[in-house]
């Protein structure tokens, strides 16, 4: 089974955080939700989320991939933490993945790990993720081992993405017909 490092700081968006753990977790994946300080995480629209366990205390070479939700103030608070730098770049050198949404790409492209991949963000980030990688419009960008999607909408396609990257693709699907993600009847 696939272990999953969800990293949250101040300031995180709660859609994109809730949505990529609960897909996660319904595709039977064991996800690890960590903060950068001690204590209760609060998003930037005010909920708080109690961790498993902060980030310096975890072994990350248990761990096939690390996620990073947005919220800029969130992103701008993993940026400056030191633990998370070197994560980062362990996983980026190890070629494990790496998956960041909407504020979030903008931390991978500050620290040159986006150099050369073909990625996107949240619009508003697009000038600062755009000057290192080749900036896409789309919902969900996957560049072989680096993942990064739009914003709040489209937290839940990003999550399946992961879901079929870790797991396999019937199980991603599985999940969206089983949360009515497809809109049919």
């Amino acid at each position: 089974m696939s272990k999953v490092i969800v990293v949250l700081a101040d300031g995180f968006e709660e859609i994109e955080a809730v949505s990529v753990i609960d897909i996660l977790r319904r595709a039977e994946l064991d996800v690890c939700v960590v903060c950068i300080k001690e204590g209760l995480v609060k998003g930037q629209q005010g909920l708080a989320v109690m961790p498993d366990a902060e980030l310096k205390d975890i072994n990350e070479d248990e761990y096939d991939m690390i996620v990073l939700p947005g919220g800029s103030g969130g992103a701008r608070n993993i940026l400056n933490d030191d633990v998370a730098d070197k994560i980062l770049r362990k996983f980026k050198a190890e070629e494990k993945y790496i998956a960041a949404i909407c504020a979030a790409p903008f931390v991978l492209a500050e620290k040159g790990l986006l150099a050369g991949c073909l990625a996107t963000s949240y619009p508003t980030f697009r000038s600062k993720v755009e000057t290192d990688c080749d900036y896409q419009n789309a919902v969900v960008v996957v560049d072989e081992t680096i993942i990064t999607s739009r914003g709040p909408a489209t937290a839940a396609e990003f999550a399946f993405t992961l879901v079929e990257l870790l797991v396999e693709e019937d199980t991603a699907e599985n999940l969206r017909e089983a949360m009515l993600f497809s809109g049919d009847d």
